[in-house]
This record gives structure tokens, sequence and C-alpha cells, in this order.
């Protein structure tokens, strides 16, 4: 059997919550070209749903990635382009780990047409839904929040220096969402002395919050690229802490709780 490429949970609540780097599938005949360092799937934005499995309680949509950010990166440009100009990044099909070592065996990475079939299988319907179920919400109420939820861990000298803050919030500097949103929810960080965070510093956004935050049509966008540490072991096996989420997850549900209240009824 196939799997799917994405679970579209919808809800009622102006809030879509997207997962696009939780996926664990690995096709088999993408998977045997790989080197074994590969299949640990080291980058995976492991545990996310579960974290956030309250935004159910508060009506949100939920949109899920199935495989492997290694099959291909759904928070990329289709056309690859580089979104942190100057800096390092991986591709839209990734061909090497965030520690840069090599994904696939010698002669195996894919070519122009592996990649252009992998965009037309994988990445095309996850934007499809994403794009569909933004335009639902949106026929539904005024305004729209779309947060895009990522994690990473701690430390990854070949993307940024030292220890990475607990919580880093992207609105691509202000242009994929209202100030008013993004003060309703950095207001509820600054609150609290728990956990270090920035605002638009080393992760604005990336693809999703920069193509669908569109604050005068009424879609405002938030990315929340989270240091494990604050709910997982960050080495293999990448066990879930529950000790550590239970005290994540309500700060993560404040954040969201303000994000609706601005958001307001339709």
């Amino acid at each position: 059997m196939t799997l799917p490429c994405f679970e579209l949970h919808p809800g009622t609540a102006p809030l879509l919550v997207s997962f696009p780097h939780s996926g664990e599938g690995l096709p088999e005949e993408i998977a045997r070209r790989m080197t074994p360092f590969a299949r640990v799937l080291a980058d995976t934005d492991w545990h996310l749903p579960r974290l956030y499995a309250f935004v159910r309680e508060l009506g949100a949509s939920t949109l899920v990635a199935t495989h492997s950010r290694y099959v291909i990166d759904l928070n990329r440009p289709p056309d690859n382009e580089n979104l942190y100009p100057g800096q390092d990044t991986t591709s839209l099909v990734p061909i090497d780990t965030f520690a840069g070592e090599p994904l696939y065996m010698a002669g195996e990475a894919p070519d122009a047409a592996e990649i252009d079939a992998r965009r037309e299988r994988y990445w095309q319907p996850y934007h499809e839904a994403l794009q569909g179920e933004l335009a639902r919400l949106r026929r539904a109420h005024r305004r729209v929040v779309l947060w895009d939820a990522h994690s990473i861990a701690s430390r990854v000298p070949r993307f940024f220096d030292g220890l990475l803050p607990a919580l880093n919030l992207g609105t691509v500097d202000g242009l994929s969402c209202a100030p008013a949103l993004e003060a309703a929810v950095t207001d509820v960080l600054a609150a609290q002395r728990s956990v270090d965070w920035v605002c638009n510093g080393r992760f604005k956004g990336g693809f999703i919050t920069r193509r669908y935050g569109s604050p005068d049509a009424g879609i405002h966008a938030i990315q929340l690229e989270m240091s494990q540490r604050c709910y997982m072991d960050e080495e293999p096996p990448f066990a879930y802490r529950p000790e550590l989420a239970q005290r994540t997850a309500p700060l993560l549900a404040a954040m969201l709780a303000a994000a609706l209240k601005w958001a307001g009824p339709r």
C-alpha cells in the first residue's frame, strides 16, 4: 500500500498548524540507495504532532507530512531558491544531512528527472492541501493564522553558532503576519522566564511562511523553530521526554490561544 503524502484533519477554528518535517516515511526504492547514516533520519522534526496534540482541542486544523524531509523538503521553494542568501542550507531534495554527511551511496543521488518526479509526487499534493485548507478556513473567518511547526537539534554548527534559543519565531521580519499578531504571541513569551526565545533571529521563516503569509488577504503566518531539548532526547533513538514536554506544551498552548484571541470571531 502506498503511504499518503499527508494527513489532514480539518478543524473549525481560524488556525491551521502545519508539520512539514515530522514525516518518517522512506520509500524502499529511495532507501535502498541511501547510506546507513541517512536511514536513521536524524534531521526529522521528531514527535511534533504528539507535542502539539492539544491543538485539536482548540479546534485547529492540522496538516502532517508523512514522508521524510530526505525524500523532499516541503518547506523549500519548488525552484530550490536559497531563502537565506549567503548562508548554507539544504536543498529541495537533500543530498546531505545537517551534519554534512552524504545521504546517498556513491553514484546514487537523484538526478533532475527524479527531482521533478518527487516534486510532483510528494511536494505538490502537500501544498495543494495546504492552500485548500487555508482557503476553506478563510471563507469561514475574517482572519486565519497559519502556524508552521518545526524543531531542530540545539546545536547544528553547519547552520548556526553555539546553542540555539529554545523557541525561535519567524515572521519574515514582520512581513508574513500583522504586527498585532506577532505582538500577541511574543507578549506571551516576554511574560515568562522559563525558556529563552527570539523572533526573526537565525530562522525567519521558510517557504511555507513566506509563500502563504499574506496579511492583506487575511492569512497570517508564523513559523516556530523549537530546540528539541525542550521535549526530547537529541541523540538516537530520539526518545520523547514527557517530563520536558509537559513543561513546554502549556507555553505553546498559551501562544496559540493568544493567536486565536487575536484572530477573533468571524
